[in-house]
């Protein structure tokens, strides 16, 4: 097995072998996931060894984490971990990488076969967006700028006809989510085998109240299939309801639900836009009183909650930082945070246009952001964003407060985590 070539990349880890060991806890964990299932399995022979927790699979051949070339029992190849050694070094690579934006989110199309009560796309639709060809460019594009992790969302991107071939060129370049309302990804389950996450949308265990929120009948009993489906097929299915005054006071049992399950759950939480202007990038929540949350110290009791499981619960995909931060903001009407929008994450539409988020005006187009980034008219704008306060989206608070060198350290320890996204079972 050859280094990698020289590179600043090189300097930091100077071969793969290096990257194994940095990574060594990452296959640790995964292996260990895997360990009780395999060895249940009649005459299964499992590595044993106290140096070595993992073996790699590149072109059919094993190696242990320092490459060196083992004989592996067949019948145990199940808990061998393919991996993209070529996607694992970029990832790391841009992680490590100062002054570049992590996340990026693109919302593919504004197309969705929902009426939620607390956002507006569906009212909105358009069928104006990118070609194929013209989101892989864009796609290269977001890869040189340093995007780590990409969020494909929309409305529904799932229901776009493409979508299987966007989807497949973006996952072998970034750690890659994908929304649905829970309508569409048992139908499109082939296309969703690659990515790291698929995000489905559950705001309630109580099927009435879940389908009078999504406003569609027999919402509720197709995402519950979809998520128990994709589950079964070993896809990274994970559940994200919206914290709202709605379901607030069955956050909870929903975690604990589908956590139990082995299922991880995030959170989204409930706001909307404020801006009315006719250039704002992409127009998604709409004020809606039954959803803001008046009960605050149930808020805040519910961060604290949060926290105190995930001291167990490693299925919750939140940040304890996060959690810290969202219960000051509920308790002491306090942001702990400054917007980070256009340095650490930026927003882009069906046609292509970008901001730091969706609810400011658009800036430009992601073509044009290899010139644009280091732009004057960016940094005004970030300024800009900097000052902002007029929403609490949940994924812009989280990347927001990754701002600081703490924050950033972090920040990059994540993304060490997120590699292991890439580890795909073989199931040959």
């Amino acid at each position: 097995m050859q280094n990698v070539g020289k590179s600043s990349f090189e300097k930091n880890f100077l071969s793969f072998s290096s990257i194994c060991k940095r990574l060594s806890s990452i296959f640790r964990i995964v292996y260990k996931r895997h360990h009780e299932r395999i060895s249940k399995k009649q005459d299964v022979l499992l590595p044993q060894t106290k140096e070595v927790c993992f073996w790699i699979r590149i072109n059919n051949c094993f190696y242990s984490s320092n490459f060196n070339t083992v004989d592996i029992n067949e019948a145990a190849s199940d808990i061998c971990l393919t991996i993209d050694l070529k996607k694992v070094a970029s990832i790391a690579r841009r992680s490590l990488a100062p002054g570049k934006p992590h996340h990026a989110q693109w919302l593919v199309t504004r197309k969705c076969n929902y009426r939620c009560a607390g956002c507006n796309v569906w009212k909105e639709q358009d069928q104006r967006e990118l070609a194929t060809d013209d989101i892989k460019k864009g796609l290269d594009v977001l890869k040189n700028l340093g995007i780590v992790e990409l969020v494909i969302s929309g409305g529904d991107p799932l229901l776009r006809d493409d979508i299987g071939e966007i989807i497949d060129y973006a996952s072998k370049l970034f750690v890659t989510t994908v929304y649905d309302n829970g309508s569409m990804a048992v139908k499109k389950i082939d296309v969703l085998r690659n990515v790291d996450f698929v995000a489905i949308s559950i705001d309630s265990l109580d099927e009435t109240k879940n389908d009078e929120i999504k406003n569609v009948p027999g919402a509720w009993k197709r995402a519950m299939e979809s998520v128990e489906k994709l589950h079964n097929n070993g896809i990274n299915v994970s559940v994200t309801p919206t914290i709202s005054q709605k379901n607030l006071y069955e956050i909870i049992d929903i975690t604990n639900y589908f956590t139990k399950k082995g299922i991880p759950v995030w959170y989204c939480l409930y706001s909307y836009d404020v801006s009315a202007d006719e250039n704002q990038l992409f127009r998604l929540g709409k004020e809606n009183n039954e959803f803001v949350i008046e009960d605050k110290q149930a808020m805040v009791k519910l961060c604290n909650s949060l926290i105190e499981m995930k001291k167990k619960n490693n299925k919750i995909l939140m940040t304890n930082m996060l959690l810290e931060a969202l219960r000051s903001f509920y308790e002491e009407d306090k942001r702990t945070w400054k917007c980070q929008a256009l340095r650490n994450f930026i927003v882009i539409d069906p046609l292509g246009r970008v901001a730091g988020c969706h609810s400011h005006n658009f800036a430009g187009s992601v073509f044009d952001l290899p010139k644009m980034w280091k732009s004057q008219e960016f940094k005004e704008l970030r300024e800009v964003y900097h000052e902002c306060t007029q929403c609490n989206y949940l994924c812009y608070i989280f990347y927001s407060l990754q701002g600081s060198p703490s924050g950033y350290l972090s920040l990059a320890r994540d993304q060490w985590k997120n590699a292991g996204l890439v580890f795909k079972k073989n199931e040959n």
